[in-house]
């Protein structure tokens, strides 16, 4: 019965199409000079699109099913958003904020004792309005306006001037511009919220904030140009003539690694915690923490799968390979813990499931399933280590572990990006795109390495200015009395 329906349901939409189409025709034959003089443009005018023909229309239906380019130079009667795609854009938007707030926020919350609760949440949500801010005014245009610069945009869309909410083309064919500057905000968010991790505890809120709008200049918005726009200095996919032809489907080295290298830098130079490393400091909640974790994974569907700009093939796989490589992930951290300290603890899925994510950010929309499986494996074992072990031999104070997961893991995706590329899961790597798979792990190579001096290099400039300027830690009786009441006139908990 599905079947019979469908099947007349596409014979009245072909039919609807061969009335207009020859009604339009029948118009312009009964009255040829009317026509001719109305779409005969001015001496300056722009000229007049055609009308498509019913080939054209047909031809126009056929990529909106497939989330592919328009049929150039005509009229198009769907020259607006996809109403599936646009929507499965607006739903992505959503869960990657979702993922800050309040995901990164219980996550990171749940983590610190229960006397920086609070500090760590206000510190989430003032990031989250203070870059919504920068991004309308300047941010967006920085990173995707016009121009051929490959570092940095220009300001054509500050305001967000041109944005417009009924036309396509500035992200994908088939989204609206609008939706494309939200989507790409909700990125913008997440990225300094990361770096929260790295520094919770001891660092003044105002100076959180001073740094976070000083990066997002020297940092984030130049890498999202430089990685996203089609000018971009490591725009494999999009910029034939891109410097280094990396690729990066959803942020493994705009989002995850500079957040990642900053934090690191950051927490060196805002020095340890009081009393790290003599006495312990236990999360106060790991119940906070687990749930945020779930946030952030349902989230990151929206982060990867929604990085396809459509609700596609490649979204599909996008999604199939952030489940697999989550879970699995999870699992190997837990087993990790197990081996080699005789128990798998919560944190220790959390972690893994986290640390999972992040590696396969940036080749979710470029590897195969098998691929996402390694990946996964990988992501539980080498971020463990680092987090475990590394942190201890050389002694830094990454509070909550922001390096050991997004730094090392994203590091560690941007390389193994290039190793499992698979041209037959998305088309752009091969001879119908750029055919960028010739000599690829060595340009992820040269991206990696180019992210971890901007980012390093960036940010051990800003924090010392501020350090010398505001400071950046509170006072050692405020930093004793935690942040909460102090910084915010607030408890997390009464009693």
């Amino acid at each position: 019965m599905t079947t019979f329906l469908c099947r007349y349901l596409n014979l009245g939409l072909l039919a609807l199409i061969t009335a207009l189409s020859l009604s339009s025709t029948q118009a312009q034959e009964a009255a040829p000079a009317v026509v001719a003089e109305a779409t005969a443009p001015a001496a300056d005018a722009p000229a007049v699109l055609a009308e498509p023909t019913l080939e054209q229309r047909v031809a126009d239906i056929e990529a909106y099913m497939n989330n592919g380019a328009r049929t150039p130079d005509v009229a198009s009667k769907v020259a607006g958003p996809g109403p599936g795609h646009n929507a499965w854009q607006m739903v992505s938007t959503a869960l990657v904020i979702f993922m800050t707030l309040p995901g990164l926020a219980l996550f990171y919350g749940g983590l610190v004792r229960r006397k920086n609760v609070l500090s760590v949440l206000a510190q989430c949500m003032g990031i989250a309005g203070l870059v919504t801010i920068l991004w309308w005014a300047v941010g967006y245009s920085l990173a995707f306006g016009g121009g051929t610069n490959p570092f940095i945009g220009d300001l054509t869309h500050k305001f967000f001037q041109g944005v417009n909410p009924g036309e396509v083309g500035f992200g994908y064919h088939w989204i609206s511009n609008s939706m494309w500057a939200m989507f790409q905000l909700s990125f913008a968010i997440i990225t300094p919220a990361l770096i929260v991790g790295a520094i919770a505890e001891r660092m003044k809120f105002i100076s959180v904030l001073v740094f976070v709008t000083l990066w997002m200049f020297a940092v984030y918005f130049p890498f999202a140009h430089m990685v996203w726009a089609t000018t971009g200095f490591m725009c494999g996919p999009l910029n034939a003539d891109a410097a280094i032809k990396a690729i990066d489907f959803a942020g493994g080295t705009v989002v995850h690694m500079t957040s990642g290298w900053s934090a690191l830098v950051l927490c060196l130079i805002l020095g340890k915690r009081k009393g790290f490393g003599k006495e312990p400091f236990p999360p106060h909640s790991l119940v906070l923490c687990t749930v945020g974790t779930g946030m952030l994974w349902v989230g990151w569907y929206g982060f990867n799968a929604g990085s396809a700009l459509g609700a596609d093939a490649i979204a599909s796989n996008a999604f199939t390979t952030t489940t697999l490589a989550a879970a699995i992930a999870g699992f190997a951290w837990g087993m990790a813990e197990w081996v080699t300290k005789g128990h798998p603890s919560v944190l220790g899925f959390c972690s893994g499931i986290v640390a999972g994510l992040v590696v396969i950010t940036p080749g979710a929309g470029f590897v195969g399933a098998t691929s996402a499986v390694i990946i996964g494996v990988l992501a539980g074992i080498v971020p463990f280590f680092a987090v475990a072990y590394l942190k201890k031999w050389l002694g830094y104070d990454d509070a909550l572990d922001t390096f050991g997961v997004h730094g090392v893991g994203g590091t560690m995706g941007a390389i193994l990006t290039g190793v499992f590329a698979d041209p037959s899961v998305n088309a752009a790597l091969g001879e119908s795109g750029m055919n960028l798979m010739p000599g690829l792990v060595g340009e992820q190579i040269k991206a990696v390495l180019l992210t971890i001096v901007w980012s390093v290099v960036a940010t051990a400039v800003i924090a010392l200015v501020i350090k010398y300027t505001l400071g950046l830690r509170p006072t050692p009786e405020v930093e004793a009395a935690g942040l909460d009441t102090s910084e915010h006139g607030e408890e997390g908990y009464i009693g």
